[in-house]
């Protein structure tokens, strides 16, 4: 994106724990100079928007093009960050689509952001058995958290609650968004801190083996 590089040289020098968020739908506004990745990712993102069932069907058209964004992202984030990333996630969670997850297209032993987690009764079961099965498929080559939640809806504090009690005996990744700033407002309040109680929290990610 246009302020990528700035980006990450403010975070090498303030040593933010940063990932690889991969991008196949947003359109990248970074000056010109890169149409062939641009034309990839027009026909990806095209095909990702579709309809919001498109990630679940691999496309064997789209292969190069899926396998080309993803070695372009990872390959610009190790030249502006000097490094491979230490985890990788994906806008609107795209990371988890067919033609990624059956590509095997991400660096093994990574860590990859799994699919987000449900309780009997807050999806249908067709929707948990699919997700049971990307997180299944991810955990053959890469390590995962045992729970993804989001923050969201913060009103609901009997949710929260229970998530937290998750967090003492599991690795649970809690999604926010600080840039909506009621969500900022939320996590920076003394309702969070209360409900967290003696809780450690990572702003970042600890070691995470592969079970």
């Amino acid at each position: 994106m246009a302020d990528s590089e700035r980006a990450a040289g403010l975070a090498r020098e303030r040593g933010v724990d940063a990932g690889l968020h991969l991008n196949f739908t947003e359109t990248f506004s970074a000056p010109a100079g890169h149409e062939y990745l641009v034309e990839h990712h027009a026909r990806v993102a095209k095909f990702l928007r579709h309809n919001r069932f498109a990630q679940v069907f691999y496309q064997p058209r789209l292969a190069n093009s899926f396998e080309y964004l993803v070695k372009a992202q990872l390959g610009e984030f190790r030249r502006i960050y000097g490094r491979d990333p230490a985890r990788i996630d994906g806008h609107h969670h795209m990371h988890l689509c067919a033609n990624v997850l059956f590509g095997e297209f991400l660096p093994e032993g990574t860590l990859v952001r799994r699919s987000f987690s449900f309780a009997r009764g807050e999806k249908s079961w067709a929707n948990r058995f699919y997700r049971k099965f990307v997180d299944s498929r991810l955990k053959r080559r890469h390590r995962l958290t045992d729970f993804l939640f989001s923050v969201e809806p913060i009103e609901d504090s009997k949710r929260l609650l229970r998530i937290f009690a998750l967090a003492r005996h599991s690795f649970v990744e809690l999604e926010t968004h600080p840039a909506n700033a009621e969500e900022l407002l939320f996590l920076q309040s003394g309702k969070m801190q209360e409900l967290l109680g003696d809780l450690p929290v990572a702003i970042g990610f600890p070691e995470i083996g592969r079970e």
